[in-house]
Order: structure tokens, then C-alpha cells, then sequence
């Protein structure tokens, strides 16, 4: 199966918020994505909500059950208590935990889950005993112990850190290294009973060779990239072409 496309709206949102103003409207392009056939959306409600507002997922959150409700919802951030509090308020289909510090302008690197890993269960145990899928951010580096301890810690998936991978736009010789790194970590993760998400400036250049490398790739989320390409080709036929990019019939 094709990997499912997640739309990242924090990019929209950080738009909206350079004005005192109600658009863009965040529910209005989610729902442009989702009926042009994204298969969920992404938010990543930080602290000092930046872009995404604690105000905007139950918003969210409602556009999905009345008019999406085969879609899913994935909130993602660091695991405070007061972020704890709000994806058990939400109730998403989909929880990923970074380990961002609240200064980071956004994600850019996997947990320590050898380091973390008492912290990490805790979390993980607390999330799906409300009924939530965890998904741990990690780092793309071909690291197989890394993914045997991620799988300890109880989460359902990983999401490979594409960072990386996403800046190699320009060299294809480094970007071949980073594919083969990406796709050694997600062998390790699969073959320890993980399901790998993938994340961060992913493009549809970019894409295909690496849902080629990762054929079980479950799920992409697409924020900058994705919103870059819409002032160009507009919200629906840019997440069309991702989709394509996936590899889905579209």
C-alpha cells in the first residue's frame, strides 16, 4: 500500500498569525486537503503557539468527525503535562512525540531512547490506554539498537527524521547516502514490530525515491514543502501531486 499523506497546517497557521485576523483559515484548507484526498492532518501545538493555537484543535478536531471521519488527526510535540492534557482532551487518532526543546524553531533530530527510555514508556503507556497510537520521532541514521529500544518502549511507530535526506536537494550523491541511511533504520524498525512514518522536508522531487527505498512506508506528513508548492498550484492540486508522489492512484 501506498504511504497515506498527512497535511502539516503549521506553516498556514504561522501565516495567520503575522495578523490579527481570522485567515487563512485553517479549517478551510484542511478541509481543501482533505477532500482532495489527504488521508489526515497534522498539527504541532507548541507552547508558545506560534502557529498553531491550543484554540485550533478542537476546530480541527470537529471538521475531521462531521465531515472527514475516515480521516485522522496527529498532534505532535514534546510531552508536557499541559501537552499530555490536550491530546487527551482532543482525542487524536495519533500522537508523535519529538523531543524538541519549546526554543527550537522547528524539529531536528530523534529521541535518545536509550536515555529516555523510562520517560518514554510512561508516555507511551499513558497514551494508549486512552486509545491513541504513538508514533516516537527518530533519527534516519541506520542506528538498528536505536529501533529495538524505540520498539521497548511500547509505541506503534517511528517517524524517520528526513531533515537530512530533505537537504540534499542539490547533491545526489549525498542524498543516495541519506536514502540508504533512512532505509536501513526503517528495515530495523520493521523487523522489531514498528510501523515507520516519515517527516521533514519530504517534496515531491524527493518522495518517490524514497517510498521506492521503503515500500511498507505506512505515512508522510508534509508541512513547508507542501505549502510552498500551494501558492503555486493551489491547496487541492498540490496535495493531488503529493499523493501521486507517494505513489497512490490519483
Amino acid at each position: 500500500m501506498p504511504a497515506k499523506l498527512s497535511v502539516n497546517l503549521n506553516a498556514i497557521a504561522m501565516l495567520r498569525n503575522r495578523r490579527d485576523l481570522p485567515w487563512p483559515d485553517l479549517a478551510r484548507f484542511g478541509r481543501i486537503a482533505l477532500a482532495a484526498g489527504a488521508s489526515g492532518l497534522t498539527v504541532h501545538p507548541r507552547p508558545d503557539q506560534r502557529h498553531i493555537r491550543f484554540s485550533d484543535l478542537p476546530v480541527l478536531r470537529a471538521l475531521i468527525d462531521d465531515e472527514f471521519p475516515e480521516a485522522e488527526f496527529n498532534i505532535e510535540g514534546y510531552p508536557t503535562e499541559e501537552f499530555l492534557a490536550l491530546c487527551e482532551a482532543t482525542e487524536p487518532e495519533q500522537v508523535t512525540l519529538v523531543p524538541d526543546d519549546p526554543s527550537q524553531a522547528t524539529s531536528d533530530h530523534g529521541w535518545d531512547f536509550a536515555g529516555q527510555q523510562d520517560f518514554l514508556k510512561n508516555v507511551v503507556g499513558r497514551l494508549k490506554g486512552k486509545g491513541m497510537r504513538v508514533s516516537l520521532f527518530a533519527d534516519g541514521d541506520g542506528n538498528a539498537e536505536a529501533m529495538a529500544l524505540a520498539a521497548q518502549t511500547g509505541a506503534d511507530r517511528v517517524e524517520l527524521y528526513t531533515g537530512p535526506y530533505g537537504g540534499c536537494y542539490d547533491d545526489p550523491e549525498r542524498a543516495a547516502k541519506e536514502i540508504d541511511l533512512l532505509g536501513r533504520t526503517a528495515d530495523a524498525a520493521i523487523a522489531h514490530g514498528l510501523a515507520v512514518n516519515a517527516g521533514h522536508d519530504l517534496t515531491v522531487a524527493n518522495l518517490p525515491p524514497l517510498a521506492r527505498r521503503i515500500p511498507q512506508l505506512a505515512e508522510v506528513s508534509i508541512g513547508h514543502g507542501l505549502t510552498a508548492d500551494a501558492l503555486e498550484y493551489g491547496m487541492a492540486e498540490t496535495v493531488r501531486r503529493f499523493r501521486h508522489a507517494c505513489g497512490q492512484k490519483v
